[in-house]
């Protein structure tokens, strides 16, 4: 009987059946990050109105988190590239749980958004370290079918995270949110700690901290200006010209610095080449669609269409299907046909489509319509996504595919950050005028109608700007806050879709490189094996030109050292040779 395939040590290869079980594993921590961000995704609207926060607060709690995955992206990447990745997955997963443990302690929105930045710390780290990894045992025309099992992944955490999440907010309280995805997270630890053996190339680690502290102020800065802007102070102003002008600054020099230091955070020679510009540029598109649709469609169907946490859940399914049917079946083709950038021109021309759609969402719009516009618009991001990264993967330097991997990753993360802070932005600037349009008008309707509940909600409003809890207003009031809330979010979603162009257009414009059938790993070892050789052959060429000159030498051809004086030599004579 043959024996199953197992971890080589000669080569460091991981074939067979151990191959299977690190996979596993691997995919085990993906889900437990995916599972705990998107288990209080629709549970957000509740978290933050029991701890007193406001719109505001909402969209930091979300961006802050973001905004950490998206800086440390690069610097988990990097360090992949350096030392042992295996060691770096078990610290992400460990410091992901420690800010989810903490988070779920939180009394008010400082100290949780405080805490989601330590999540998002460790969401970076394995956000970046399952596709760099995957690449280490997996050639990229095979990877196709694993990067659709991890779009497949995605999908069932955030439709199962949301369902799970409502569950628990309204049996056992919204904290169990944060606290529910440590068991997992052990389980995947251990399981990585036994199955995963990969080579790791001895490098000294070096860190780029300046490169580090100036591309997360200068990204933090243009984030926190979008934030605040509008409503804590006006689009022209000190404030303004203080922080974007900081910020630019600040990411100028931080190029100037990448260009020069040994171990660049974000290597500037990965955009010579074209994929890799190309594909970062197109991600940006991905993950405005991906993350701000997943951040304020829980808004619409709660507070646009009086939904409970639960029933939201379920309503956002024909996004999740979307993005779980295409990635997983487009994955299985891209393997078996080795054909994908018709696939990604579609998922682009999809993308579009469905954030046009959605852009007509009202209060009252079918459910139908919803749900179509929802699936396409999911249909787009799968066929994307994941395979942004595949093909980058395949045409940089296999010691590169740390840096190149997370830097994909870090432009989607941050692209979604900022769209969810733009978007937040605007979603608050257009709730504010329709609600005073509307309150207006109700005000002046109380004047010759008087209804003491509905004057007391008015005046809750005057008071204070925190998101309400539909299910507590009178019918009026309820009818103004649904009404304003399905505009506002539908027109955010419309002021969204032209990046979805530029996407297109990127993708149109990729070069159609073939897929390799070797793994990162692979790839390493043959690196390895034609250094040695090289380095033997260049050994043996001066060994050989050694004994050459000796023998010549030994004859009385030339002299032992070329242009050695006599004195030298020893035998007193003047000539090179007589």
């Amino acid at each position: 009987m043959s024996q199953p395939s197992q971890h080589t040590p000669e080569t460091g290869l991981l074939t067979g059946r151990a191959k299977n079980l690190a996979l596993a594993g691997l995919f085990l921590a993906n889900f437990v990050s995916m599972l705990a961000m998107n288990v209080v995704g629709t549970s957000m609207p509740i978290i933050i109105a029991d701890i007193g926060g406001t719109q505001a607060a909402f969209t930091w709690v979300v961006t802050a988190t973001m905004l950490a995955a998206a800086i440390s992206t690069p610097i988990w990447g990097k360090l992949a590239d350096l030392t042992s990745k295996k060691v770096l997955l078990q610290v992400a997963i460990i410091v992901f749980i420690v800010g989810s443990a903490f988070a779920g302690m939180a009394q008010d929105p400082t100290w949780l958004i405080a805490f989601r930045v330590v999540q998002g710390l460790g969401v970076g780290g394995l956000g970046a370290l399952a596709q760099i990894v995957l690449a280490e045992i997996i050639s990229p025309l095979e990877r196709g079918k694993y990067m659709g099992i991890l779009g497949a992944i995605m999908a069932v955490a955030t439709v199962g995270g949301p369902l799970l999440g409502g569950l628990l907010t309204d049996t056992v309280g919204w904290r169990w949110n944060f606290y529910v995805a440590a068991p997992i997270a052990i389980v995947a630890i251990i399981m990585l700690q036994r199955t995963l053996h990969l080579p790791t190339r001895k490098q000294k680690v070096k860190i780029d901290y300046w490169g580090t502290a100036l591309i997360s102020l200068g990204f933090s800065s243009l984030l926190i200006w979008v934030t605040l802007a509008g409503s804590n102070f006006e689009w022209w102003s000190w404030q303004t010209v203080a922080m974007v002008g900081g910020g630019i600054v600040a990411l100028v020099v931080a190029v100037l610095v990448e260009l020069k230091v040994e171990e660049p955070l974000i290597p500037m020679t990965l955009f010579k080449n074209r994929t890799f510009t190309l594909a970062s540029i197109a991600s940006i598109a991905v993950g405005l669609a991906m993350m701000g649709t997943a951040v304020f469609l829980g808004q619409y169907m709660q507070l646009a269409r009086g939904r409970s946490v639960i029933e939201s859940s379920l309503l956002t399914l024909p996004m999740m299907a979307g993005v779980l049917i295409s990635s997983t079946v487009v994955g299985q083709i891209i393997t078996r046909t080795g054909k994908w950038k018709r696939y990604m021109v579609v998922g682009a021309l999809a993308l579009l489509a469905g954030l046009l759609m959605m852009g007509q969402l009202r209060y009252d719009t079918n459910y139908w319509y919803v749900g179509v516009s929802m699936a396409v618009l999911g249909a787009g991001v799968g066929m994307t996504m994941q395979n942004l990264v595949l093909i980058v993967q395949n045409t940089v330097a296999p010691t590169e595919m740390g840096a190149a991997s997370a830097s994909v990753t870090f432009f989607r993360t941050i692209s979604g950050t900022a769209g969810i802070s733009v978007m937040g932005a605007i979603l608050a600037h257009e709730i504010a005028d329709y609600f005073k349009e509307g309150f207006t008008e109700l005000a002046a309707l109380m004047q010759t109608n008087p209804d003491p509940e509905v004057i007391a909600d008015l005046q809750r409003f005057q008071e204070s700007n925190a998101i309400p809890k539909i299910a507590e207003l009178t019918a009026p009031v309820r009818e103004i806050v649904e009404s304003s809330y399905g505009h506002a979010i539908g027109n955010i979603f419309l002021a969204a879709s032209p990046v979805a162009i530029v996407a297109l257009i990127a993708i149109a414009f990729l070069p159609n490189i073939p897929l390799s059938t070797k793994s990162n790993a692979e790839r390493i070892a043959e690196l390895s094996q034609r250094e040695a050789a090289a380095a033997s052959d260049a050994a043996g060429t001066a060994a050989h030109e050694f004994l050459g000159d000796a023998v010549k030498a030994a004859t009385g051809s030339i002299p032992v050292v070329a242009g050695s004086s006599s004195r030298e030599r020893g035998d007193g004579d003047t000539s090179a040779a007589r």
